[in-house]
């Protein structure tokens, strides 16, 4: 299909981006037989191939695979897919149901028509759609601070999205900042190679991988954890943007522990603060941090261990142990490092999107899409795959397939009553957009003078 006609044609549904986002879409409307189109900017699997290293592996079990109507069968449920196990399941996914996609077409403008429907600007021409789908992803843009530019040329940069593996870097110590998923699993990969590695630490929290017999994964999932509705927290924004808290499915899955990672030699340090003359200053809060860190992962054994008792669960009891390293007292005052023996920074930093090629006043204050449950003020446009879109699940191979179908009862209604023309309040910029290119030349503004709005630690 990558080679038909775009320019001119048109659709009952456009659904732009081909992971798993956009595939789940696809498959459900496949089913209720609602033509459709998936225009998917590369190839399908894309941020997997090309955005993971060498080890990386799923942080949840095989189990929790479930893309409509097509759960993870395969030997090893309790089991962590690597990279390129994940790229083959939903390549075979999209196979199953002869998705329609349409690879290699990137989607670069997105803009309302006065009848109510949609025009998509590609690469390959403008088509247009009476409802449009916008599963792109929320790993678009890596964040990496205005610090790094005062970097010398002699240390090698790159974004955790960048790195593949330890043979790939320069020789010499290695400083991996920040202690998301993608951070710590990273800074022990570069450990477990025999590396020098100092790791700057955040707030992200942790989680054990099994207690009491089990995944904690299996436990939550039991308690609903995965299913809660965003709707049933009081702080609904600070949910939707909280960090992910770090654990590992390598080699079968196994806590990670930074403490340990210490004792064997590891360099732990506080929040980067800066960079100058040639030096690193960090904040004097890791032994915050890693008590921070450890508080979440006893609170989730505790929340575990009332749900064993309440349901009446005959489990095995574990003991808790006791930290096995403490910091130093230099950890609690700013403390410097000379920049002399660090060949490499990885700056794991997280994501940003970038909407800018979506022309209709449907974002918030952060530039965020402003949604419920993926449906937007703008009759037929719809977002699938953001984090925390209704539940923890969603976004992941568990939840993904609700949102979609939710999505999908949505599109049914809209189509059962027609679309108004001009379906909304134009309360800035045009009917086209709201900050049209025009208006970015005129301020003299730049694309580097962009910051994209943070979505994903």
């Amino acid at each position: 299909m990558a080679e038909q006609e775009l320019d001119g044609t048109h659709h009952p549904v456009v659904v732009i981006g081909g992971g798993q986002a956009g595939l789940s879409m696809s498959w459900f409307l496949a089913r209720e037989g609602i033509e459709h189109l998936v225009l998917e900017r590369d190839r399908v699997a894309t941020e997997w191939r090309t955005r993971r290293w060498d080890t990386f592996c799923l942080v949840t079990p095989n189990w929790q695979c479930r893309l409509p109507g097509f759960g993870y069968d395969g030997p090893d449920p309790d089991g962590f897919m690597v990279r390129d196990e994940i790229v083959g399941y939903l390549e075979k996914f999209a196979a199953s149901f002869d998705a329609p996609l349409v690879e290699g077409v990137a989607a670069t403008g997105l803009r309302g028509r006065p009848d109510g429907s949609f025009a998509i600007v590609t690469e390959r021409g403008t088509l247009t759609a009476d409802q449009v789908v916008v599963a792109t992803g929320p790993y678009q843009v890596p964040r990496v601070p205005r610090m790094a530019e005062r970097l010398p040329d002699t240390v090698t940069q790159l974004h955790s999205s960048e790195y593949r593996n330890p043979d790939r870097l320069p020789e010499g110590a290695v400083l991996v900042v920040g202690t998301g998923q993608s951070g710590c699993q990273i800074a022990e990969d570069l450990h477990l190679a025999g590396r020098t590695v100092h790791l700057a630490t955040g707030t992200a929290p942790r989680v054990a991988r099994f207690y009491r017999g089990r995944d904690c994964v299996a436990w939550l999932s039991d308690m609903g954890t995965y299913t809660k509705g965003i709707d049933r927290f009081a702080d609904v924004e600070a949910v939707r943007h909280r960090t992910n808290h770090y654990v590992t499915g390598r080699d079968g899955g196994r806590d990670i522990d930074l403490r340990r990672f210490a004792l064997e030699g590891m360099r732990l340090h506080g929040r980067l603060l800066g960079i100058a003359h040639g030096r690193l200053r960090f904040a004097g809060d890791l032994r915050s941090n890693l008590d921070g860190a450890d508080a979440v992962a006893e609170g989730i054994k505790d929340s575990i261990d009332a749900w064993i008792e309440a349901q009446g669960i005959d489990a095995p009891v574990e003991e808790r142990r006791a930290p096995v390293w403490e910091p130093g007292p230099e950890a609690e005052d700013p403390a410097e490092l000379d920049l002399a023996g660090i060949s490499t920074v990885i700056w794991s930093t997280g994501f940003g999107r970038d909407n800018r090629w979506i022309e209709l006043p449907i974002f918030d204050g952060r530039g965020y899409p402003a949604h419920e449950r993926g449906v937007t003020s703008r009759p037929g446009l719809y977002f699938l795959g953001l984090p925390w879109q209704y539940t923890w699940g969603s976004g992941r191979f568990s939840g993904v397939a609700d949102d979609a179908e939710h999505l999908l009862r949505a599109i049914v209604e809209v189509r059962r009553r027609g679309a108004p023309a001009d379906g909304l309040l134009w309360l800035a910029g045009t009917p086209t957009s709201t900050f049209p290119e025009a208006a970015r030349k005129d301020m003299g503004l730049a694309d580097e003078d962009w910051v994209a709005p943070r979505t994903v630690a």
